[in-house]
This record gives structure tokens, C-alpha cells and sequence, in this order.
């Protein structure tokens, strides 16, 4: 017989073994457990189907219709984990550890693996996360301008030892108009928050976590209300290199990404740069000057960040100066 665990123990155990989510493509592309992977029960439709029958001739009647719907994919299902289970162990789990899961188990325990379901299913892991982002946590900013290679700083700091929690990677996004170029598409705000819950999960909360200094909204992904809240009440340290260190360093980061992207970017900054000034960046693009391209664009950034310190809750706010990018004599100095 399978066994039920609570979400603690299911999250523990499950590391390193085939872990199943048997929802519906997509309940799984919406938000699912970092470490799992996705073998419906039903196809979107037929679990669409499934669901107003129940609602219009009852739960037998939607039953009978889920065992024809599943019967003929029993053997695939086995045939799906043999080569993938671990010592012979399958963690599985549906929405609130219903029907669903239960289905799956008691098939994989027919064939004789162990068998974990998760209680009260995804329900519960989502409410561990939402519960874990709002932990108290001592975090530190990284700051700066547009260009002075904060997330290169980030990383470099993991190098010496430090905690970090790179924000942009975990949501497939840099965080401006151009964010989205060059990364995978991004996932929703739900998969974003269970990734990064995931990721805190390694971190020993007692010792300092350096992030980068961010909007809210890291394209459609959105941090929630409790780390916001804690990251603006954070102490920052404000990195400041020189424009023209910068602009080299953009030039060499989007310099090699398809002009259409750039100028989509531009675009969608018009209001903000104005009119005059986002032809100007265009008239440079196409004539493939990205230096000052970038210097047009930053004339936008740097004001928009330089207000954004304003509005911070903390008064804790550091300023560094250095002539280069020299990462290791930055991640020295402010560590």
C-alpha cells in the first residue's frame, strides 16, 4: 500500500527519486514542484471533460468516464517510470492528494514499487512556499546603475563563499525593456515563487543572503509582498563605476543580440524617453553604433534608479566607487 506523507517529509524524501505530478499539462505548466515531473492522468481536455460531467451527472458518471479515459494508458504509465525510479521508490501527488494521486499509486504498487503520496497534494507544497518566502531572512542588496554588472557581482560573490539568490536567473529575465533578450521564456509569477523557494531552501537563513537590487516585477514574474517588503528594509551597498566602463560593458552583453529585439525594446521605452530621443536610438541601432545607443538609453535608467533609492525603507544605503569592473576587487571591498 502507498503511504501518505505530509509535505515536510514528502519534500525530504523525494530529493534524488522520481517524483510524479499527474495533473494536467496545464496545472503543470502554471506552477509545479522544481524537482518533478509532469505524467497527467487526463490531457487538458479530457480533464475538462471530466469535470463537467461531475459537475452535470454527478461523480459516478464522471468516474466511469475517467477509468475508459484511463485504462488504455495504464501500460504506458509503467512503462514510463520503469527506467526512471530509483530503488524502486515513486513520490506522487495531484492537486489535493484525491482521486488522482491515488489512482497512480495504487497502479505503481500493483507493479510493485513503494509508493509516497503527498496529503492534501500541490495545495499543501504551495502553501509551504508562500509560508517560507515570507521567513525573516538578512538580506543584502546589491545596487547600482544600469551597467555596472550586478549580476556578474552576485556571482562572484558566490565564489567567495557568500549566499546568494540570483532573482533575474529564476525568472528568466534581466529586469528591463530588454530582459527577455537572449533568455528562455519566462514562466509565470507561481513557477517563479517555487523556484525561488526551492533555491532559499538551501540557504542557511542565519547567515547574510545577497540579492540584486530589483523592481517588483521582473517581467510578468512578480516577487511577493512579504520579500519585497523585506528587500526594501534591507541594507544596500550601491555599486558606481564609470559611464564609459559601463557602456562597455552593455555594449559587449547586447551587442550581439538580433537588431529586431533592440529595437522592439526601444519601443516599448518611447514614453519614457520620448520621442525624439527613441528615434535617435533607433537612427544609432540601425547604424549599428551601439554605444550610443546604450548612452541614450541610460540617460532613462540611471534616473529611474537613482529615484528608486529614494523611495527604499532603509536608510542603510552604501555607496562604493571604483575606476574599473575588476570583479574581485569589487567583491572584496564590499564584503
Amino acid at each position: 500500500m502507498s503511504k501518505a506523507l505530509d509535505i515536510t517529509d514528502f519534500m525530504a524524501l523525494s530529493q534524488g527519486h522520481l517524483t510524479i505530478d499527474v495533473r494536467s499539462p496545464k496545472e503543470f505548466t502554471k506552477g509545479h514542484i522544481p524537482h518533478a515531473v509532469n505524467l497527467p492522468l487526463f490531457n487538458d481536455e479530457e480533464r475538462a471533460k471530466i469535470g463537467t460531467l461531475y459537475k452535470q451527472k454527478g461523480k459516478n458518471n464522471a468516474i466511469e468516464t475517467g477509468l475508459e479515459i484511463v485504462g488504455p494508458k495504464m501500460a504506458d504509465f509503467v512503462r514510463f517510470v520503469k527506467p526512471l525510479a530509483k530503488e524502486s521508490k515513486i513520490f506522487v501527488h495531484c492537486w489535493r492528494g484525491g482521486m488522482r494521486s491515488g489512482s497512480m499509486a495504487w497502479l505503481f504498487d500493483t507493479m510493485g514499487y513503494e509508493v509516497f503520496t503527498l496529503k492534501d497534494g500541490y495545495k499543501a507544497y504551495r502553501r509551504q512556499v508562500l509560508e517560507g518566502l515570507g521567513r525573516k531572512a538578512r538580506y543584502i542588496i546589491v545596487g547600482g546603475r544600469t551597467g555596472c554588472g550586478k549580476t556578474e557581482i552576485l556571482h562572484k560573490l558566490r565564489e567567495y563563499g557568500e549566499q546568494i539568490l540570483d532573482l533575474e536567473k529564476l525568472a528568466n529575465h534581466k529586469g528591463s525593456a530588454f530582459g527577455a533578450l537572449g533568455e528562455a521564456p519566462q514562466q509565470g509569477t507561481e513557477q517563479f515563487e517555487n523556484n525561488l523557494h526551492f533555491e532559499m531552501s538551501k540557504l542557511d537563513l542565519r547567515r547574510p543572503i545577497w540579492l540584486e537590487d530589483e523592481s517588483k516585477h521582473i517581467g510578468k514574474c512578480s516577487i511577493t509582498n512579504e520579500l519585497w517588503s523585506n528587500m526594501l528594509r534591507s541594507p544596500v551597498v550601491v555599486i558606481d563605476i564609470p559611464l564609459e566602463v559601463r557602456l562597455r560593458r552593455l555594449v559587449k552583453e547586447y551587442g550581439e543580440m538580433p537588431i529586431e529585439g533592440l529595437e522592439e525594446s526601444i519601443r516599448k521605452i518611447e514614453r519614457r524617453l520620448g520621442n525624439e530621443a527613441m528615434k535617435d536610438a533607433l537612427r544609432c541601432l540601425e547604424e549599428k553604433n551601439f554605444e550610443e545607443v546604450a548612452r541614450i538609453t541610460l540617460h532613462y535608467y540611471d534616473k529611474t534608479y537613482d529615484h528608486g533609492l529614494t523611495i527604499k525603507e532603509t536608510k542603510d544605503i552604501t555607496f562604493f566607487h571604483f575606476e574599473t569592473d575588476d570583479m574581485d576587487q569589487i567583491v572584496k571591498k564590499i564584503v
